[in-house]
Protein backbone atom coordinates (compact mmCIF):
# COMPACT_ATOMS: atom_id res chain seq x y z
CA UNK A 1 0.00 0.00 0.00
CA UNK A 2 1.75 3.29 -0.82
CA UNK A 3 0.60 7.04 0.25
CA UNK A 4 0.85 9.98 -2.38
CA UNK A 5 1.27 13.27 -1.40
CA UNK A 6 2.09 16.37 -3.83
CA UNK A 7 5.71 16.24 -2.69
CA UNK A 8 6.42 12.35 -2.66
CA UNK A 9 5.11 8.38 -2.73
CA UNK A 10 5.97 7.21 0.52
CA UNK A 11 5.24 3.16 1.42
CA UNK A 12 2.71 2.86 4.55
CA UNK A 13 5.64 0.15 5.83
CA UNK A 14 8.54 3.84 6.19
CA UNK A 15 5.61 5.70 7.74
CA UNK A 16 5.34 2.91 10.55
CA UNK A 17 8.36 2.60 11.20
CA UNK A 18 8.52 -0.69 9.50
CA UNK A 19 12.22 -0.27 7.79
CA UNK A 20 13.67 1.81 10.54
CA UNK A 21 13.66 -0.44 13.46
CA UNK A 22 10.84 1.20 15.29
CA UNK A 23 9.12 -0.59 17.87
CA UNK A 24 5.41 0.38 19.43
CA UNK A 25 5.24 -0.27 22.64
CA UNK A 26 2.35 -1.68 24.34
CA UNK A 27 -0.49 0.58 25.75
CA UNK A 28 -2.59 -2.36 27.42
CA UNK A 29 -0.86 -5.64 29.12
CA UNK A 30 -3.24 -8.60 30.54
CA UNK A 31 -0.02 -10.24 32.09
CA UNK A 32 0.05 -7.48 34.76
CA UNK A 33 0.01 -8.26 38.29
CA UNK A 34 -3.60 -7.49 39.61
CA UNK A 35 -2.00 -5.82 42.97
CA UNK A 36 0.92 -3.17 42.57
CA UNK A 37 4.17 -4.16 41.91
CA UNK A 38 6.01 -5.13 45.15
CA UNK A 39 8.22 -2.78 47.14
CA UNK A 40 8.49 0.74 45.49
CA UNK A 41 11.42 2.00 47.37
CA UNK A 42 14.93 2.29 45.75
CA UNK A 43 16.42 0.29 48.86
CA UNK A 44 14.51 -2.82 47.80
CA UNK A 45 15.93 -2.99 44.14
CA UNK A 46 19.03 -4.31 42.98
CA UNK A 47 21.50 -1.06 42.27
CA UNK A 48 21.61 -0.23 38.67
CA UNK A 49 25.09 -1.87 37.84
CA UNK A 50 24.08 -5.10 39.82
CA UNK A 51 25.74 -8.31 37.47
CA UNK A 52 23.53 -11.02 36.09
CA UNK A 53 22.12 -13.65 38.79
CA UNK A 54 23.58 -16.73 36.90
CA UNK A 55 26.27 -15.37 34.63
CA UNK A 56 27.87 -12.60 36.38
CA UNK A 57 27.53 -10.19 32.93
CA UNK A 58 26.97 -6.93 33.36
CA UNK A 59 26.23 -5.95 29.56
CA UNK A 60 21.83 -6.04 29.21
CA UNK A 61 20.82 -6.73 32.19
CA UNK A 62 16.76 -6.87 33.28
CA UNK A 63 15.41 -6.63 37.05
CA UNK A 64 12.09 -8.88 37.24
CA UNK A 65 9.54 -6.43 38.37
CA UNK A 66 8.06 -9.43 39.94
CA UNK A 67 10.69 -10.88 42.49
CA UNK A 68 13.65 -8.21 41.54
CA UNK A 69 16.49 -11.00 40.48
CA UNK A 70 18.54 -9.90 37.90
CA UNK A 71 19.19 -11.68 34.58
CA UNK A 72 21.29 -10.56 31.61
CA UNK A 73 18.88 -10.18 27.83
CA UNK A 74 18.54 -12.70 25.32
CA UNK A 75 21.24 -11.14 23.50
CA UNK A 76 23.99 -11.85 26.28
CA UNK A 77 22.85 -14.93 27.53
CA UNK A 78 18.82 -15.06 27.58
CA UNK A 79 19.21 -16.20 31.32
CA UNK A 80 16.07 -13.32 32.13
CA UNK A 81 14.26 -15.31 29.59
CA UNK A 82 14.76 -18.65 30.96
CA UNK A 83 13.43 -17.02 34.56
CA UNK A 84 10.72 -15.52 33.12
CA UNK A 85 9.90 -18.73 31.88
CA UNK A 86 10.69 -20.93 34.75
CA UNK A 87 9.30 -18.31 37.60
CA UNK A 88 6.57 -17.20 35.34
CA UNK A 89 7.25 -13.71 35.97
CA UNK A 90 6.32 -11.73 32.48
CA UNK A 91 7.37 -8.30 33.02
CA UNK A 92 10.93 -6.91 33.83
CA UNK A 93 12.78 -3.54 32.84
CA UNK A 94 16.13 -2.73 31.23
CA UNK A 95 18.72 -1.89 33.95
CA UNK A 96 20.45 -0.06 30.32
CA UNK A 97 18.05 2.27 28.84
CA UNK A 98 14.59 1.40 30.99
CA UNK A 99 12.45 0.01 28.40
CA UNK A 100 9.89 -2.47 29.96
CA UNK A 101 9.10 -6.11 27.98
CA UNK A 102 6.35 -8.57 28.77
CA UNK A 103 7.69 -11.71 28.11
CA UNK A 104 4.29 -13.60 27.56
CA UNK A 105 3.39 -10.84 25.16
CA UNK A 106 6.84 -10.50 23.41
CA UNK A 107 6.65 -7.20 23.50
CA UNK A 108 7.85 -3.44 25.11
CA UNK A 109 5.20 -1.97 27.21
CA UNK A 110 5.47 1.88 27.13
CA UNK A 111 5.37 3.14 30.84
CA UNK A 112 4.01 6.37 29.81
CA UNK A 113 0.50 5.27 29.21
CA UNK A 114 0.68 2.16 31.53
CA UNK A 115 -0.50 4.17 34.78
CA UNK A 116 0.66 0.28 37.06
CA UNK A 117 4.03 0.82 35.58
CA UNK A 118 4.85 4.88 36.08
CA UNK A 119 6.06 4.70 39.89
CA UNK A 120 8.57 1.71 38.68
CA UNK A 121 9.77 3.09 35.58
CA UNK A 122 9.68 6.60 37.95
CA UNK A 123 12.09 5.10 40.88
CA UNK A 124 14.23 3.31 38.24
CA UNK A 125 15.13 6.38 36.42
CA UNK A 126 15.79 8.49 39.82
CA UNK A 127 17.68 5.23 40.83
CA UNK A 128 19.82 5.56 37.32
CA UNK A 129 20.12 9.36 37.23
CA UNK A 130 19.30 11.06 39.66
CA UNK A 131 16.35 12.90 38.89
CA UNK A 132 12.74 12.34 37.65
CA UNK A 133 11.90 11.19 34.18
CA UNK A 134 11.20 13.75 31.81
CA UNK A 135 7.80 14.10 30.38
CA UNK A 136 6.23 11.04 32.92
CA UNK A 137 2.84 12.45 33.58
CA UNK A 138 2.13 9.86 37.05
CA UNK A 139 -1.63 9.13 37.41
CA UNK A 140 -3.27 9.88 40.67
CA UNK A 141 -3.43 5.82 41.58
CA UNK A 142 0.60 6.18 40.37
CA UNK A 143 0.98 8.90 42.73
CA UNK A 144 -0.22 7.34 45.86
CA UNK A 145 1.87 4.29 45.55
CA UNK A 146 5.45 6.30 45.70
Amino acid sequence: MTRTSSSASVAASDVAGHESGYVEPRTQCPHLPSSPFPAMHASEYPSMGTPCGSCGSLQENWVCLICHTVECGRYVNGHMLVHSMTADHAIAISQSDLSIWCFKCDAYLDAQAIPELQPVFALMHRMKFGEEPPLLHLSDAAISMC
